[in-house]
């Protein structure tokens, strides 16, 4: 598994080194491609033939199912799941809590395996359709989640339980709410119980072989960043705390913990965040972390501001103690009614050490709430970022034409991410990736999570789409641009489907809405051209970014998911615009931005209601021999054409220097 690891305590990654230093239907498209060593650490190199994306490699589960059985026998179990989240329910989690793709062999970031002692079955996304069809062994069947006819991995788990069997689950992985769902899934199916195991059951097959928890250090964001200072945010909360009458708000998202103390670590890949739980009553706020990760300006800060700090494990014993206490308190006094709040995505078993129902509420986090809405040194950061980010995707691109078409280079896919990364790496600020960047030619463009890896992955044929997804960490931000190019010449349903999904991108940034819409509600902006073809994407359209910190955040998103319809789009929210065309084997279209929620003027205000739009900041052209003016509105037209004037004025003063880079970059913004 190559893994960057992007944060200031870990060195930057040493393939990058030596770049530091030195109007048609659309239909199947066939091509070839070998993929040829071109450096030592190339080794064992396969090949691409036609229309078939790199054959992604099988591990053997058999052995690991068989001693988790064993295992499931002893503990009294017939159906085990195996979330892919961690403690905290995160997306990204360190590698050390990537169960499900230890026991699976599936490496795709969603999904959900379930075992039972003559089966197993793994969950997963239209995103990953492909990647787990290629991934999973003869073990295995593939539940593909959305698709009619398709049971979803609970109601597979509670039929598998019928006839009074017991499921079991490590009750830190799943939230309350997900555990009490299941629960009468399985009862109503004739099944005994959701049992909540405490030892994980995988982690006994892992063994010595399993990673050991990540121990990075932490540091302080300064002010100039955050834009909002620990005690301020303490007492926000605390506000939200005395409205709701609770006790306090135990706060285990790893995210909300970064953000709400102004502090940033190392612990999962990609992610500024480091493993911890906290604590915040009405007069206290603690924090729950392995203290050798805390400098003396840590310690010192953290008191400064009132926060005490505890060891990371003693967050269920405290936790527990409270509720006792509580618990007495409220027989003493039978009018107090008050509960400990926790978020709506806790685990089970936090809920169950504070207990239960009867003395914790769940919520949607206030602190993700806030934590959503940027302020405007956050604001300006993602600005000031972007444009950085954007000069070096610029160089990038100018630099991958010029080595294939001109130079005739043989450039493979993770070569081509490392030479991007080391580019970045120039900009200031630069802290690391914002995930692992999806550098994809020809048919693995179709794979919407495709991930490259050294010595299996393709060499980039510039006859061929290119489909480049990447991001980075800065102080001052988080980026995710998604560009698809084509160094030779495309084909008619190629420059189709990227003008479709083009025009998508243009008629959801130039959106104005009432102050009340959720991105639920924009999702078919985004969609509407290639429905209009009888085409769409198996994925959302957007979702919320991070300020120096997760690159997919909620609460907020554009898609189909029916949490988008909970929460409103705000000022000062920051979303990305990401509509796109995948035909498997052949080729994939997506283009990204980000995208800022303002409020805008408009000539009546129906309802006194304030109205809202975007303002986007990604600063890189679109390709412009897969646009098909032909297809574009005068207005999409004026549109584009300012994008990109702004693109050339803002990244211009980056390449005084360097010919190549601004004669492809002037070449790309000139207007139609």
């Amino acid at each position: 598994m190559r893994v960057i690891h992007p944060f200031p305590a870990l060195s930057v990654n040493p393939r990058i080194l030596s770049f530091i230093s030195s109007k048609s239907r659309l239909g199947p498209r066939l091509w070839n491609i070998k993929n040829t060593p071109t450096a030592s650490h190339r080794p064992n190199p396969r090949y691409q033939s036609t229309s078939i994306a790199i054959e992604m490699e099988k591990v053997s589960t058999t052995a690991r199912l068989a001693e988790l059985r064993k295992l499931m026998s002893e503990h009294k179990v017939d159906v085990y799941i195996i979330p892919s989240e961690d403690s905290h329910s995160s997306e990204y989690i360190a590698p050390s809590d990537a169960r499900r793709a230890f026991i699976s062999g599936f490496t795709g970031s969603a999904g959900c395996a379930v075992v039972t002692h003559d089966k197993a079955a793994l969950a997963t996304d239209g995103r990953y359709f492909n990647q787990a069809a290629k991934q999973l062994d003869e073990n295995w069947v593939l539940l593909k989640q959305g698709l009619q006819d398709v049971p979803t991995w609970q109601e597979w788990s509670a039929d598998e339980a019928a006839d009074g069997k017991v499921v079991g689950v490590d009750p830190t992985l799943v939230t309350s709410g997900t555990a009490k769902k299941l629960s009468e899934k399985i009862k109503k199916s004739g099944g005994k119980e959701l049992a909540p195991v405490e030892e994980n059951l995988v982690d006994k097959v892992w063994g010595t072989d399993r990673p050991p928890q990540p121990n990075e250090p932490v540091i302080v964001l300064s002010d100039k960043f955050a834009g909002k200072d620990v005690k301020t945010k303490l007492a926000d909360l605390r506000k939200e705390l005395e409205k709701k009458k609770s006790l306090g708000f135990v706060v285990s998202m790893l995210d909300e913990i970064a953000w709400l103390f102004n502090l940033r670590g190392n612990d999962i890949p990609y992610n500024p965040v480091f493993l911890s739980y906290a604590i915040v009553t009405a007069d206290e706020a603690t924090l729950y972390i392995n203290s050798s990760k805390l400098d003396s300006r840590c310690q010192s800060y953290l008191a400064d501001n009132g926060v005490a700090i505890k060891p990371y494990e003693d967050i269920f014993g405290d936790a527990k103690a409270l509720s006792q206490s509580a618990t007495v308190k409220k027989a003493e006094d039978t009018s107090d009614n008050r509960k400990f709040l926790i978020s709506n995505r806790a685990s089970w078993a936090l809920k169950r050490a504070l207990g239960g129902e009867d003395m914790v509420e769940e919520i949607r986090s206030p602190i993700g709430d806030a934590k959503a809405v940027k302020n405007e040194t956050e604001l300006e950061g993602m600005r000031a970022c972007h444009i950085r980010d954007g000069a070096a995707l610029i160089e990038y691109f100018a630099w991958l034409e010029d080595q294939l078409t001109a130079k005739k280079a043989t450039i493979d896919e993770v070569e081509a991410a490392d030479k991007l990364e080391a580019l970045r790496a120039k900009q200031k600020d630069f802290v690391g990736l914002s995930f692992s960047t999806i550098s994809s030619t020809g048919p693995n463009a179709a794979v919407i999570h495709y991930k490259p890896e050294p010595g299996s992955c393709a060499t980039i044929d510039p006859n061929a789409v290119y489909l480049c997804d990447s991001g980075a960490q800065y102080l001052d931000g988080t980026t995710d641009t998604t560009r698809t190019l084509h160094f030779g010449e495309p084909t008619e349903a190629e420059i189709e489907a990227y003008t479709l999904v083009l025009k998508g991108n243009i008629a959801l940034d130039r959106a104005v809405f009432p102050k009340g819409t959720t991105g639920f509600a924009l999702d078919g902006l985004a969609r509407q051209f290639l429905w209009q073809q009888g085409l769409d994407y198996r994925h959302g359209t957007g979702h919320g970014v991070g300020s120096y910190l997760n690159v997919h955040e909620g609460p907020i998103g554009i898609g189909t998911r029916i949490q988008f319809t909970e929460v409103a789009l705000s000022p000062g929210n920051v979303i990305s615009d990401e509509p796109g065309y995948y035909e498997d084997g052949s080729f994939g279209i997506r283009i990204e931005n980000i995208i800022m929620v303002k409020e805008v003027q408009t000539k009546h205000k129906f309802g006194d209601k304030p109205y809202l739009g975007f303002e986007h900041v990604t600063m890189v052209p679109y390709c412009r021999k897969l646009i098909d003016s032909s297809l574009l509105t005068d207005v999409e037209k004026a549109w584009l054409n300012d994008y990109s004037a702004d693109i050339w004025n803002k990244t211009k003063g980056y390449f005084e220097n360097d010919e190549l880079t601004t004669a492809w970059l002037k070449r790309e913004t000139q207007p139609f």
